[in-house]
């Protein structure tokens, strides 16, 4: 059920994030070894990153190995931090570029790898906990991610931190469904995401971080994140991880 990534670190291009290391995030899409169901993650992509304080973004519904104009262009686009994800719809969701993730508002991206289960049953009951996000368009996105962005912005504006508000949204929605919530999220200068149901490592080398749903080479570093926890991460506090 998709894969993404989250980078800290020096300024690097787009490309070597996204295409770089013998199982990068493009190889994922077509070939992920640690996937939940699925075969390929073909229904769209995104990356979000940041210039001059600003979260952009590009997001496709095609299959990221299908676009060689991304690929060119993104070998002239560098970043410090970004989030990057590949999609595999899940059933009854539209392949559409809305749906790609990630899904921004303001400085926040997020990333959602999993699944709700009985949507249907609970999307009222999320939307209705995450209350009046008129002003967060990705909130409406029609597929099961968006409420869960929504919760998250809501305990982010309320001032929570930035995990502490993805751990805040996997109590509420796990206290309703059963599912897959593993989440990513960075609001320009930290990192944060979530394992529940799916796999997560973390590799800190010197001045840079990434996480990711799968280890982008076979190098030495990564570091298996244990299911039901919580990743913080920062340039100057380096990587904590708590049980959720």
């Amino acid at each position: 059920m998709c894969r993404h990534l989250g980078y800290l670190g020096p300024e690097r291009t787009l490309r070597s994030l996204v295409y770089d290391g013998d199982h990068s995030l493009e190889h994922q899409s077509y070939a992920p070894r640690m996937t939940q169901g699925n075969l390929l993650n073909a229904d769209g992509y995104g990356i979000g990153w940041y210039q001059g304080g600003e979260a952009v973004r590009f997001r496709r519904a095609q299959p990221i190995w299908t676009d060689q104009s991304f690929r060119e262009i993104a070998g002239a686009v560098r970043t410090s931090r970004a989030v990057a994800a590949v999609r595999s719809a899940t059933s009854g969701f539209p392949v559409d570029e809305s749906c790609a993730q990630p899904l921004r508002a303001g400085t926040w991206l997020f990333s959602h790898n999993g699944k709700i289960e009985d949507y249907a049953g609970v999307e009222g009951k999320l939307r209705e906990l995450a209350g009046d996000l008129a002003a967060v368009p990705d909130a409406r996105a029609p597929l099961d991610s968006a409420p869960l962005f929504a919760l998250a912005v809501h305990h982010w504006r309320e001032g929570r931190p930035l995990g502490e508000g993805l751990a805040a949204v996997v109590a509420e929605v796990t206290g309703l469904t059963a599912g897959r919530y593993n989440l990513l999220a960075c609001d320009g200068t930290t990192l944060a995401a979530t394992t529940w149901g799916d796999s997560l490592f973390v590799r800190a080398d010197g001045e840079e971080i990434r996480i990711a749903s799968e280890p982008l080479d076979d190098g030495p570093g990564w570091q298996a994140v244990p299911d039901r926890s919580l990743v913080t991460a920062g340039l100057a506090s380096g990587v904590r991880i708590d049980p959720l």
